[in-house]
Order: C-alpha cells, then structure tokens, then sequence
C-alpha cells in the first residue's frame, strides 16, 4: 500500500552539521558526508529530491589514509589540450590544497545526476578549525 504523502521541496528541513576530521580515516568520514548530503539518515528521504543537510569539515589537512596511498594515490585531471594530462599524488594535494580532498572523495559517492551539483554545494570544507559558519550550530 503506498503512502498517502508525498514529499515536496518546501516540506524538507535542512540542519547543520560539523565535523572533525583530524585523525579520521578519508573513506569513513566520506561515507558520513556523503550521508548527510544526500539526507539519508532522515525519515522522508526520496531519491528524486535533495533532502540533505549542510555540512561543514574542518582540520582537512589532518585526514588519515591508510597503507601507502599518501605516495600511491594518484589524482588526474585534464586541461582538454592533447598532452594535458595531469596527475598529483595525494601528498602534493595536501600540501597545495587539502580541502580537495575530502571534497572529490564525496563527490565520487554522491550519485551520478543532476541532483549531485545541489549536494555537493552544501559541503563546506575548510584546512584548520576556523570557519564563518559559528553561528549555524547550537
């Protein structure tokens, strides 16, 4: 039997969220994110709507991995020019721009649709512990 309600944008409450990162492993803290973004730990979650909560992240810079992959891992991106191929290794990331991070590891578990674009602009990641978003949490 379905359900005599139907979700609309207007019912959805958005809640603020923060979170440490330092001494977290990456890939459990994204799954976490990607969670709340996405608002699946809420009731009246649907997969058509953005029913997620904004989060913010501080101490980027002090995320763990695991193994090798400090060296190993290797992110790629391409200028669209023939030989623009780039590649940075997760060491010279966090030197350059930790945030990045934490943010293309969330990207990749978002869903792969139009609705992606609206959950990751709630995502506010910050390298150390101060942030403009204070005011937002109780």
């Amino acid at each position: 039997m379905k359900s005599p309600f139907k979700l609309k944008a207007k019912d959805i409450k958005r809640d603020w969220h923060l979170l440490d990162a330092e001494s977290q492993i990456l890939g459990r803290l994204s799954t976490k994110i990607a969670t709340l973004l996405q608002g699946k730990n809420k009731l009246y979650y649907v997969p058509y709507l953005d029913c997620g909560d904004y989060v913010v992240v501080v101490n980027a810079k002090e995320i763990l991995v695991t193994g090798r992959k400090e060296k190993a891992k290797k992110y790629y991106h391409h200028s669209g020019y023939p030989g623009g191929l780039r590649e940075e290794t997760l060491e010279k990331l966090r030197a350059r721009k930790p945030e990045e991070i934490i943010i293309h590891a969330v990207r990749g578990m978002l869903p792969k649709n139009k609705l992606a674009s609206q959950m990751i602009k709630k995502l506010f990641v910050f390298a150390g512990k101060e942030h403009p978003y204070g005011d937002k949490f109780k």
